[in-house]
């Protein structure tokens, strides 16, 4: 019987986070996460007020929907740029659970992203094994939300830029740096954990959100992240090294 090949993709967020959370290093940057249910929504909706509700399996940020509570009865969602308002929780529940079509979804603490000219920004990064088999960070790319929304997906109309741009808003030159790094190490240390468990994985993309006090989230993993985002960078030189190595990774 032929050997099974080790997995390359790995789909399920749930699966994804229950795996990371046995690391150490990458525990204290990822936001509180459980299975959507009546209960576990109307709890974390207490303890953090904003949530994002997003389908456990699910890509280019499709089908996430932000969840608030904004006083005694009011509770409202927003899914694209279309927000509706609840005199309940009862009958916020009853209309979310009709827009998920019967899928798994999760429920996750809402971080609220830092903006760059008044719309939510993260960060992607991209960590590859190298052609020596070194987990190694490839590349940075900011990802701006389009006006009124609250996914920051190129596929969802959002736009790719460079990173010194949009920390530079705010942080110096030197600061930038050190938040790089520390991207860096959450990066590799990220893939080298899951790579544990799924040594048939050769890069991962991090989506990373910073709340108001810079403090570092991590939103999303992605095993199969796109690499072609990186040619929309007026500097081709990441884009150039991630092409580099995924081809590699190929052979």
């Amino acid at each position: 019987m032929a050997q099974q090949k080790p997995r390359r993709f790995v789909v399920s967020k749930w699966t994804k986070t229950k795996v990371l959370l046995g690391c150490n290093e990458v525990r204290p940057y990822i936001p509180d996460t459980e299975k959507l249910s009546k209960a576990s929504l109307h709890t974390m909706l207490k303890l953090y007020g904003m949530v994002y509700v997003k389908p456990e399996k699910g890509t280019h940020g499709k089908g996430v929907i932000r969840v608030e509570k904004r006083g005694i009865g009011n509770y409202t969602y927003q899914l694209g740029i279309k927000e509706r308002s609840f005199d309940n929780y009862e009958q916020m529940f009853k209309s979310l659970i009709d827009q998920t079509n019967n899928k798994s979804y999760l429920v996750q603490k809402g971080i609220h992203l830092m903006k760059y000219k008044n719309k939510r920004f993260d960060i992607r990064v991209m960590v590859q094994l190298s052609p020596t088999g070194v987990w190694e960070t490839t590349g940075f790319l900011g990802r701006i939300a389009h006006t009124g929304k609250i996914v920051t997906n190129y596929n969802s109309g959002g736009k790719i830029t460079d990173v010194d741009k949009l920390l530079g808003e705010y942080l110096s030159t030197q600061d930038i740096m050190k938040v790089l790094k520390q991207l860096d190490k959450i990066g590799v240390a990220t893939a080298k954990h899951l790579y544990k468990s799924y040594p048939g994985i050769q890069q991962i993309g991090l989506d990373i959100g910073f709340d108001r006090y810079w403090i570092p989230w991590i939103i999303e993993v992605n095993t199969n992240p796109d690499p072609y985002a990186f040619n929309k960078l007026s500097d081709k030189s990441m884009y150039k090294k991630v092409m580099r190595y995924k081809r590699a990774a190929s052979k």
